[in-house]
């Protein structure tokens, strides 16, 4: 059931997005793109159907073009980079990749208005890390190294431009939004989760250079992994956005899968993300929300949050494998057994978008292609979250 309905939703996807069809002006979005991408992927491991793999390398060629030019709407155009074609389509990450809104970019001189910043076009540095998420995948399960140097080239340009240091001697700090071009910021303030993000991101690809020795031997990331460590020092992660804590959860995950398969240390305590995990989901919890009518909530937050809860499950099995580490999960409480309590939440999440009735809720449709991307992701988790290489696939 959930194999066919993962499908039915990633077909209706492809089309209505204008993946395939030539006729229409693909409608493309980078942080859907992503999960869309990983989608398509786990389609193809568990049915070997190379139309999904085909489909997967489609979006990325699509995304590449669309969103790492400027727009049609903007006087500029060509590769956001700078770079000519040739090198442009070589390189194509190399000046970021685009988020993909309506709205132009907020010019130097406008004025800032909160609520209308939200609806302009930039980047996202959160956006981008997806991204480069998307891409480990498809490198994974293809054995092309492009892919990968791709992504690492989207992580140094993405980081020479959105982090900066306020203070001689003081960690730096990080960007919100950036303008098309990286040329200036458009939204000063930080994101919550943007250094660790960022560092556990950088410290996959890191982790992976080896498997792409060949492409990808000039970019090492060293510099951007210990600027991200100082960033995450002292850190408390909690939040009471749903999306954010699914996000916690994941990267979590992430963390104790490279601390258990690699080399990379990253100085982050498991104990300690759990803990501010915990904290995220007792405050959704009490928040009500699962009590609201659909008008009144917001899918694709809350399947961020049912996705992240699904990588819960899968660092449960990754701790059987470690007894070392067992034996911290008893001495600090049995932190995954208390998260036990909100392995449900996800089942709850999913039957409840899955129902036609609230997918006639204006907030449903308003965010459609976010919102049925995302409810694939949760009900096909595993594209996303683990790294299947192609011996595997």
């Amino acid at each position: 059931m959930q194999h066919a309905t993962t499908r039915s939703i990633m077909n209706t996807f492809a089309t209505s997005t204008g993946l395939f069809n030539n006729s229409r002006l693909p409608r493309r979005y980078l942080w859907t793109d992503a999960f869309a991408v990983c989608n398509f992927l786990e389609l193809y491991r568990q049915t070997s159907d190379e139309s999904f793999l085909q489909t997967a390398s489609r979006l990325v060629e699509q995304v590449h073009f669309v969103l790492g030019r400027y727009s049609n709407d903007d006087p500029r155009s060509g590769w956001i980079s700078g770079l000519d074609e040739q090198d442009g389509y070589e390189h194509p990450t190399g000046g970021g990749l685009r988020i993909g809104k309506q709205l132009a970019e907020r010019e130097p001189d406008d004025p800032f208005d909160d609520r209308l910043e939200w609806e302009r076009d930039g980047q996202y540095f959160h956006y981008l890390t997806k991204w480069m998420q998307a891409l480990t995948r498809v490198a994974a399960i293809t054995g092309e190294g492009c892919y990968h140097r791709w992504a690492l080239e989207l992580a140094r340009a993405a980081h020479a431009s959105f982090t900066y240091k306020p203070t001689v001697g003081k960690p730096g700090r990080m960007y919100w939004k950036m303008s098309v071009d990286l040329a200036r910021p458009q939204v000063t303030s930080m994101g919550h989760h943007d250094p660790l993000d960022a560092l556990i991101t950088y410290a996959e690809l890191q982790a992976a250079n080896a498997r792409y020795a060949g492409a990808t031997a000039d970019i090492d990331l060293t510099k951007e992994i210990a600027d991200c460590q100082a960033m995450c020092v002292g850190k408390n992660w909690a939040t009471d956005d749903p999306l954010g804590t699914g996000n916690l959860l994941a990267d979590t995950f992430r963390l104790a899968r490279l601390t258990a398969g690699t080399d990379i240390r990253v100085p982050l305590e498991l104990t300690s993300l759990l803990s501010d995990c915990e904290a995220g989901l007792d405050a959704f919890v009490k928040s009500g929300t699962l009590n609201l009518p659909p008008e009144h909530r917001l899918a694709f937050r809350e399947l961020g949050l049912s996705i992240g809860l699904h990588a819960v499950d899968r660092l449960r099995d990754l701790i059987r494998h470690q007894p070392g580490w067992l034996a911290v999960e008893e001495a600090n409480g049995g932190q995954l057994q208390r998260l036990d309590q909100f392995s449900h939440l996800s089942d709850l999440i999913e039957d409840f978008w899955l129902r036609p009735a609230h997918q006639q809720a204006g907030t449903w449709r308003d965010h459609l292609d976010i919102n049925t991307v995302m409810l694939a992701t949760s009900l096909a988790p595993d594209g996303y979250l683990q790294i299947h290489h192609a011996s595997t696939a």
